[in-house]
């Protein structure tokens, strides 16, 4: 995406390695690959190392369909076919030349439409490590808004492909994030603990390069935890010089329009002593801002070398002419040549151990409104995650009946590779044109289909019942027409959690009495309530219940609940829920942990108390909005799908008093907000609940006044703050944030407010020395405090005018009758000591990502087997995992193995319970089958544990250097110990019980 000031997108690809009983899994011996490959350099010159390369954006300005196959030119001319066509040729036809490739999803297709002669040509160039992949996932992934589940899996979409295609030589050795816009830590430790030994990116701040350029910390090691053990989460990092550009005056692309080196000597333009020269200076010049004898130039952009001649013509006319008298030494390579080069300098290194957010490319362009863009398509994004969790795990415990069954034949690659595209940066961050993100809506929603089938499939054979399966994915707005009428269903929970959950289930309906029965055929406490206003107005004609059943159901760990519904004869009850109205003395909902005050006059939260540990503390929750810029003051720049920028010092409330009523009955207690034309909310607070649920709805957002608006929900308190406030890093560790501060660099704050904005991907909280108020969102958001005591989360954008980053389009959604976009989110607040809170938000954060799947069916069903008895509760567990332990993965490998990952999700000092080492016996964990070997593997799950090697680095030692918590002692392969923030990775085989 070059024309986003210059900057691009490029994919680090990671190293894959043996898993099966032959040493490579595609059967050959690597050749001369990896560090072995690299070309002969001279110690007694500068090496300028050129990559020659393509970024290919997985979906941008048209749809990944339209990249790879180059139509619809008059957007952009770019065909990743004609790529890979093109530079092969050139690779076969001279051993110097390299080339390096990033996106898996292009290469896949790419692949599949090849001879077999052309594959063996490809495996030959990556066997001699002329062909080079770099980062190896599926696509290159955004930084920001994508959650560490989604980015662990698609990087292990693609390892899978080029281990299994190209063995040991295919397997990526350098991370490579050339576009990404802004770079998190904990992106970092996933990379290092995936085998990374390096990693190169584009775009970082502008004041923060020109202090590294100026101090030579152009590269250094980047500390990526503060729980890991070092070096287990360090990372060599290196910020290329011209983002992911060719220099200046050497852009030799059919895309470019650059002189190309003209060298026959008796012609009027020959230029080639003029090109040799200033590619000298240049080499010179980058030179002084790196330590060694080495530089890299990045010879390629986006979807360059559709003409891969152009380019190498002239970079061999150029290697020939520099390297014939001058200090110069020019040479194709490759970005993990060039590392290699870093490495053997033995150089001591500087550390960082903050992150690289927010980015900004200039005083008043802060790239912190992509954080919240798009937020449909974000939450879309983050429920596809959940289902495919539960897709995979299902598929597992089903066995051969989840592929085929009664329902058809079942598949989770669809959604599989859907959700690795997702990742990219141009899709989940919000960037992309409108029918591009309503082509990646169509794979997902394509992805859903498939595993719809494979989840029947497996609950007929675990539950030994046949039922119409009904996947209602409109509840949110209380729509599911197939159930509304019925008066006997069935409601199953699937708990993808290894542990048991209590949750609320709402179901659109039409009568007004029903009965509900627990797994055992115990009645269960039930409530009808209307469906609101502010959903009829938000569902449209897309459903018609007027009511909904709402029951506690508890379901098991990693396995699944049944209940039972029948509608009795409609019932004089139901109208008499609604008598709850404004006290004078101001509004309260309570349960037996939680009180909310809301104030007389206002109708907005004034208060929330927590009644167990006798602590209040007064919080106004209020809706604002800012206008956004249209680049008439200070500067052109106007806010757009990646800019926030702002034009007034101080948000606009949307009111200062909100209509309000209430509801209240045995199981929850509500009150609804109708904040203006364009904005309610209902704050909600379940029986036996640690949280308070503000479920809001924004839009459409009016522009007839011709005003761009960003919608913040904000929370003000008196708590001493001193300016400090804390969000997760991709939903894992935390990190401390300061207002106008930057760790490692003294910022210049041109922006008060869009240059406070961080990614919030599942928690942001502020704390004084006693109290912490933290907020949980169900997607990621932009999110800041802008002043002491304040926390601040941006839900919706609609702007009026395009950013000049490219896109071409302002961010103005249509929604679903073309008036505008609305969203309905929820925001889940806690209130505590600090000491406890993370004992609440860490479990309630992997509760709501992996949220129990409800899936509904009409009548009882009939047998599936006759072999087998109806069962309807399940748990493939022998026992629950401790609190602190988390299932990150559970999926089918293979034909013969499977996908285990174990996860700490407790930082070191968080907790004086969960905080501590936790042992696994993995033999007697599931009870669903029996593991029979196991093997540990990295993250990536492209490398023997036992073989990963990673380069090794001096740095300057620090005072806050990270020490083991405790020295690992497992007792067997079986039986492991997980320490803070710990993920293990297993392959195991199992037979079925």
């Amino acid at each position: 995406m070059a024309v986003r000031l210059g900057v691009g997108c490029f994919k680090l690809l990671f190293s894959l390695c043996p898993f099966i009983l032959s040493p490579w899994a595609n059967g050959e011996s690597p050749g001369r690959c990896g560090y072995q490959a690299c070309p002969a350099v001279n110690p007694k010159m500068l090496n300028v190392h050129l990559v020659p390369h393509t970024h290919d954006d997985v979906g941008w300005l048209k749809t990944v369909d339209q990249y790879y196959y180059g139509a619809n030119t008059g957007i952009q001319r770019a065909g990743v076919q004609y790529i890979l066509d093109s530079v092969i040729p050139q690779l076969q036809a001279d051993p110097t030349k390299r080339f390096i490739y990033v996106e898996v999803a292009f290469f896949y297709r790419w692949w599949k439409q090849q001879t077999d002669s052309m594959k063996k040509l490809v495996k030959q160039l990556v066997n001699e490590g002329r062909l080079e992949f770099v980062n190896g996932g599926w696509c290159m992934n955004d930084e920001a808004t994508t959650h560490y589940n989604s980015i662990i899996d698609q990087m292990t979409l693609g390892f899978q492909f080029l281990n299994e295609t190209f063995g040991e030589c295919g397997r990526p050795r350098v991370a490579w994030h050339i576009d990404p816009f802004g770079h998190s830590r904990e992106q970092a430790s996933l990379f290092a603990q995936m085998g990374f030994d390096g990693f190169f990116f584009g775009r970082l701040d502008y004041q923060d390069k020109q202090s590294r350029e100026d101090l030579k910390e152009m590269e250094q090691m980047w500390r990526a935890s503060a729980n890991l053990p070092k070096p287990n989460a360090d990372l060599f990092t290196g910020v290329l010089p011209n983002g992911y550009n060719p220099p200046s005056k050497l852009c030799w692309d059919v895309l470019c329009s650059d002189e190309p080196i003209k060298d026959i000597k008796d012609m009027d333009e020959y230029n080639v002593d003029q090109i040799v020269s200033y590619f000298i200076q240049t080499a010179h010049k980058q030179a002084k801002h790196y330590r060694t004898k080495h530089i890299i130039m990045t010879m390629g952009s986006d979807f360059h070398f559709q003409d891969a001649n152009m380019w190498y013509t002239n970079l061999d006319k150029l290697i020939k002419y520099q390297n014939t008298g001058s200090d110069v030494n020019v040479l194709y390579s490759t970005p993990s040549c060039y590392l290699y080069e870093l490495n053997k300098a033995n150089l001591t290194w500087s550390v960082k151990s903050d992150d690289f957010f927010p980015y900004a490319d200039g005083p008043h362009q802060f790239w912190t409104g992509y954080f919240t863009s798009r937020p449909a398509l974000k939450r879309y994004e983050r429920l596809s995650n959940n289902f495919l969790q539960v897709c995979n795990q299902l598929e597992v415990l089903g066995a051969s009946g989840s592929h085929i069954g009664p329902y058809g034949v079942g598949d989770s690659s669809v959604l599989k590779k859907a959700m690795g595209v997702a990742q990219h940066h141009d899709a989940v961050s919000g960037t992309e044109k409108q029918h591009v993100a309503d082509d990646y809506a169509k794979k997902l929603a394509k992805g859903w289909d498939q595993c719809e089938v494979l989840i029947s499939n497996a609950l007929s054979s675990l539950s030994g019942m046949k039922q119409n399966f009904i996947f209602c994915n409109k509840l949110n707005i209380s729509v599911c027409p197939r159930i509304e009428e019925l008066g006997n269903f069935t409601v199953t929970l699937y708990n993808p959690l290894a542990r048991a959950v209590s949750v609320y289930v709402r179901i659109p309906v039409n009568g007004t009495d029903y009965t509900v029965s627990d797994p055992t055929g115990s009645s269960v406490l039930n409530q009808v309530v209307a469906v609101s206003n502010f959903t009829k107005k938000l569902r449209k004609d897309r459903g018609y219940a007027v009511n909904e059943l709402v029951f506690p159901a508890r379901v098991a760990a990693l396995g699944f609940s049944t209940y039972s519904v029948s509608r009795k004869s409609d019932s004089s009850v139901f109208s008499r829920l609604f008598k709850s109205v404004r006290r004078k003395k101001g509004l309260t909902i309570e349960n037996k942990y939680i009180r909310v005050l809301f104030d007389v006059d206002t109708g907005l939260m004034s208060g929330i108390e927590n009644l167990q540990k006798n602590l209040s503390l007064p919080v106004t929750q209020s809706f604002h909005w800012y206008s956004a810029s249209t680049g008439n003051h200070k500067s052109s720049q106007k806010s757009g799908a990646y800019i926030f920028r702002p034009k007034q010092g101080s948000p606009i409330p949307m009111s200062t008093n909100v209509k309000t009523y209430t509801v209240q009955t045995d199981l929850f207690q509500e009150v609804y907000q109708n904040v203006s034309s364009w904005c309610s909310q209902v704050v909600r607070l379940y029986k036996n609940q640690k949280f308070v649920e503000l479920e809001w709805t924004v839009g459409p957002i009016p522009v007839d006044d011709n005003v761009g608006k960003e919608v913040i929900s904000r929370f003000d308190t008196p708590l001493k703050t001193d300016g400090i406030f804390y969000t997760d890093s991709n939903g894992r560790e935390i990190l401390t944030r300061r207002r106008d501060y930057r760790p490692t660099w003294k910022l210049n704050q041109t922006e008060p407010i869009a240059g406070n904005y961080y990614p919030v991907n599942s928690r942001i909280y502020m704390k004084d020395g006693k109290t912490q108020l933290t907020v949980l969102p169900d997607r990621s958001q932009g999110g800041s405090s802008i002043r002491d005591g304040s926390l601040e989360l941006m839900v919706h954008r609609r702007l009026l005018y395009d950013d000049n980053r490219g896109v071409g389009e302002a961010l103005s959604e249509p929604g679903y009758d073309g008036n505008g976009l609305i969203v309905r989110g929820k925001h889940l607040v806690f209130l505590d000591t600090v000491d406890a809170s993370a004992e609440l938000h860490r479990l309630q954060a992997q509760a709501e990502y992996m949220a129990p799947w409800t899936i509904m069916a009409e009548g009882t069903g009939a047998p599936y087997s006759t072999h087998l008895n109806h069962i309807s509760e399940f748990s493939a567990l022998k026992e629950e995992l401790p609190q602190n332990l988390h299932l990150l993965t559970l999926a089918q490998w293979d034909s013969q193995s499977f996908l285990i990952r174990l996860e700490h999700q407790f930082e070191m000092g968080e907790s004086s319970v969960y905080s501590k080492p936790v042992t696994v016996d993995l033999a007697n964990l599931f009870s669903a089958f029996e593991i029979t070997s196991v093997e540990e593997m990295s993250l990536g799950f492209n490398q023997r544990k036992e073989d990963v090697s990673r380069l090794t680095w001096k740095t300057v030692q620090e005072a806050h250097d990270v020490k083991s918590a405790s020295s690992r002692n497992d007792i067997s392969k079986h039986t492991v110990v997980l320490n803070p923030m710990e993920i293990r990775t297993f392959r195991v085989h199992i037979q079925h019980r």
